[in-house]
């Protein structure tokens, strides 16, 4: 398989691609900004899709019923400073933090970022992305292994991310941030052949 590859600056004079140079990519691809670097993330597989649509659908109608906030999903841009603009697989802002919602993006950091690693991704969403998000204030991060058929919940604490517990395919996710949330893995995950 082949990864996600960088891009080269759209501006000659700058050294690194700034939030300008973004908005100059083709619109019919999809990219990241991360550190002034452009990336053309990966095409989703069939696993990462029916993750993004069952956890999607799961969480949207729970922040609806509740009337939480609003739930995205990729590609939405998330511009978190001028050289790092995201598109996380599942966006959760809630109502107290709607005015960072413009019709163009977000800017600022969402409440809850879901991110759907694959073998491409994995090292970027684990590291760079999990340090940028901390950074930037997000309050929750899910990461999702739809091959370990995993998902892995943070919440933010001064130091970073702390893992709060990662739940495998026979168990119920639940959120810290999200009281009254739950969703069996077994539900979520595609199914194995």
């Amino acid at each position: 398989m082949i990864g996600p590859r960088a891009v080269s600056p759209s501006s000659p004079e700058t050294t690194k691609p700034t939030f300008e140079d973004y908005l100059q990519t083709a619109d019919d691809e999809r990219y990241e900004l991360l550190d002034g670097e452009l990336f053309i993330p990966p095409v989703p597989n069939i696993a990462h899709q029916h993750v993004a649509m069952k956890r999607g659908t799961r969480l949207d109608t729970f922040v609806e019923d509740g009337n939480l906030g609003v739930v995205y999903s990729a590609p939405t841009d998330v511009v978190l400073s001028q050289t790092d603009v995201v598109q996380p697989d599942l966006i959760f802002i809630s109502s107290e933090r709607a005015h960072i919602v413009t019709t163009a993006n977000i800017q600022g950091a969402p409440d809850l970022i879901v991110e759907i690693s694959s073998d491409s991704t994995a090292g970027r969403d684990e590291t760079l992305k999990r340090q940028l998000y901390a950074e930037c204030g997000v309050q929750e991060y899910w990461l999702v292994d739809p091959e370990a058929r995993t998902i892995t919940v943070m919440l933010l604490g001064e130091d970073g991310y702390a893992e709060t517990a990662t739940h495998t395919d026979v168990q119920t996710l639940t959120s810290p941030m999200l009281e009254g949330f739950a969703a069996h893995l077994d539900e979520i995950l595609l199914s194995r052949p």
